[in-house]
């Protein structure tokens, strides 16, 4: 491989919430979504050529910005996108806050579908707004949809926003075209926008592709704002840029108008530069990472299979986190995080965090000698 992603970078000590989360220096961390590989090196260097100027002032966002995302989108996911309908923000979560605050009223539902991020429901809730969950159908060691449930709580007047994960964390899928399909046909017939936040786009397995969902068609378009940012799949969460992508102007102007009342408009200069770098050059490095990634899965899940054939891996066809069956165990998943933690020290997340009990998230955006390690220490706990 032309990039290094077996080194592993001792991350202690850098004020990182990954690996300085811990008062304890020995754990593994497989938690938080951030990865322990170095960016891609034509995003170090633009930042390395940006802080010898030596000055960090107020950054007007350039013209290449737009041209960048454009370019990417059109050529990796066959998605054209109006540089006029980009709107630039500090985050996917500011970013999804906002819409919901921009088409949502005190009281009025916002659906989901669990298991799920998060922060979906801290956007909610934050925003004074009802949760309403259909749950996705675990089967067969994957995730489908209930588009009977759904559509019940889609029609619903109440129901004004659906937050779509586009590809889906923590249930790993990459959603087929005929599924976003559906989804759109349900939302636009009973008037629920659709807000997809598509930040792991570019982490997908062979055999899957990740559809944009404005790139359906025309009508599906108009009904949605797309939330996307290079900085989980390129590890640059922190320098804290992202698009809200909207194609209905009239929508977009809406936004554009929450954002700057809620004062997330500006953002930083290396924010600009590495997404820049990321969608100019950033293309092979994207490729091997997804291979890296690809090959970490198929070491969990045949670990899995082989120690613990009662504690299922489930399919994984995007994003860099594993969703792992621990139904079998008796256990609650915060339970068996704790056990991890103290006996084998690893840490998981809990599928209680993504509203779903009997599963853990794996973070498997590190080294594979790290990834051995903690597979190791799992099998001599005894917890699963």
């Amino acid at each position: 491989m032309k990039y290094d992603f077996d080194s592993i970078i001792n991350r202690r000590g850098t004020h990182c919430v990954k690996w300085d989360d811990d008062i304890q220096e020995d754990i593994i961390p497989l938690w938080v979504a951030d990865m322990d590989f170095k960016t891609a090196p034509c995003i170090i260097q633009s930042l390395e050529k940006r802080v010898k100027q030596g000055i960090f002032g107020y950054v007007k966002v350039p013209q290449e910005y737009y041209d960048a995302t454009v370019s990417w989108f059109k050529k990796r996911h066959k998605w054209t996108i109006n540089p006029d309908r980009i709107i630039y923000t500090t985050g996917v979560v500011p970013a999804m806050s906002a819409v919901i605050k921009t088409f949502c009223k005190e009281g009025d539902k916002v659906l989901l579908q669990t298991p799920v991020y998060n922060c979906f429901f801290s956007s909610i809730r934050n925003n004074g707004c009802e949760i309403v969950d259909s749950p996705l159908v675990y089967e067969n060691s994957t995730y489908k949809i209930d588009y009977e449930d759904f559509e019940k709580k889609a029609s619903d007047p109440n129901t004004k926003i659906f937050l779509l994960c586009n590809p889906h964390n923590p249930a790993g899928r990459v959603w087929r075209k005929e599924e976003l399909e559906k989804l759109s046909h349900i939302c636009v017939k009973h008037d629920v926008l659709v807000v997809s936040d598509e930040i792991h786009c570019e982490i997908v397995m062979p055999k899957n592709e990740y559809i944009p969902f404005a790139s359906i068609n025309k009508e599906t378009a108009k009904n949605s704002v797309i939330l996307s940012s290079p900085t989980k799949s390129f590890n640059i969460a922190g320098l804290q840029i992202a698009n809200i992508i909207c194609p209905n102007e009239t929508m977009q102007k809406q936004i554009d108008k929450a954002i700057n009342i809620n004062e997330i408009c500006d953002v930083n200069p290396f924010g600009v530069e590495a997404l820049i770098s990321a969608y100019t050059q950033g293309g092979d490095w994207i490729d091997e990472l997804n291979t890296y990634i690809c090959n970490n899965y198929t070491l969990l899940k045949n670990f899995f299979t082989r120690y613990f054939p009662s504690c299922p891996v489930v399919k994984m066809e995007g994003t860099y986190l594993a969703w792992v069956d621990i139904q079998a165990t008796g256990k609650t998943s915060e339970e068996i995080c704790e056990l991890l933690t103290q006996k084998a020290k690893v840490r998981l997340n809990p599928g209680t965090m993504y509203g779903t009990e009997g599963f853990v998230r794996v973070n498997l955006a590190c080294s594979q000698g790290l990834l051995q390690q903690a597979l190791i220490q799992i099998k001599k706990s005894e917890v699963l």
